[in-house]
């Protein structure tokens, strides 16, 4: 099933589209799926960062560091 959006857009632009031979609905539908990945991976971005802010610091700042040693070590 499928829906029609209907756009205006002026005589002088639609005189320049009929010059170009592509297909403007195929375009213009692949043009709206792009936005949309776009705009759910921003979506998802921003509830990663928003989730980084959850995690609480190090405890000190070479942590990380004196972990992984001392599990090399053993």
């Amino acid at each position: 099933m499928s829906d029609v959006v209907v756009i205006r857009i002026p005589n002088e632009l639609k005189k320049e589209m009929k010059k170009i031979k592509i297909n403007w609905s195929e375009y213009l539908r692949e043009k709206i799926r792009e936005r949309i990945r776009k705009e759910k991976l921003k979506q998802i971005w921003d509830e990663i960062e928003e989730l980084k802010k959850l995690i609480p610091p190090s405890p000190t700042k070479d942590f990380s560091t004196r972990s992984i040693r001392e599990d090399r070590e053993r």
